[in-house]
């Protein structure tokens, strides 16, 4: 803190012990004014320290709520992972039984075919066969 300016009177007052009244009404007036603005600037500061405070509750509830969203969020995340999990399995196993299905339908068709194949074959020697007896009786 800054010290009161002296005059030379004041200071030759002091050194002497005399009296050095006007001097000395003029130090309480500059200690006062020292103290008023010393008072202020502590309001000021008082006041900018209040306006800091109530940001940093704003700021803190407002991190407390998001912190709070996050964790609901990470639980819904969680819930909706294991959820497709669980489809994305299903899903897995009605792939493999489709496959398996699919397979064995084209071994059914491929004998089907085959089976077509023999039946139309011994269905012809079966009619050459007739033909052949049917003409042996005719002649």
């Amino acid at each position: 803190m800054r010290r009161p300016p002296t005059t030379p009177d004041a200071e030759d007052g002091r050194r002497r012990g005399g009296g050095g009244g006007g001097a000395m009404t003029q130090q309480g007036a500059a200690l006062q004014s020292y103290n008023n603005e010393l008072v202020k600037c502590i309001e000021d500061l008082s006041l900018k320290r209040d306006e800091l405070s109530k940001q940093i509750r704003q700021e803190e509830e407002e991190k407390s709520k998001l912190q709070n969203d996050i964790r609901v969020l990470t639980d819904k995340l969680s819930r909706v992972n294991e959820s497709l999990a669980r489809k994305m399995a299903s899903r897995n196993e009605f792939d493999r039984t489709i496959a398996e299905t699919e397979a064995a339908y084209m071994k059914i068709l491929e004998s089907s075919q085959t089976l077509l194949n023999v039946l139309r074959k011994e269905a012809g020697n079966l009619a050459k066969a007739a033909d052949a007896k049917g003409g042996a009786k005719e002649a």
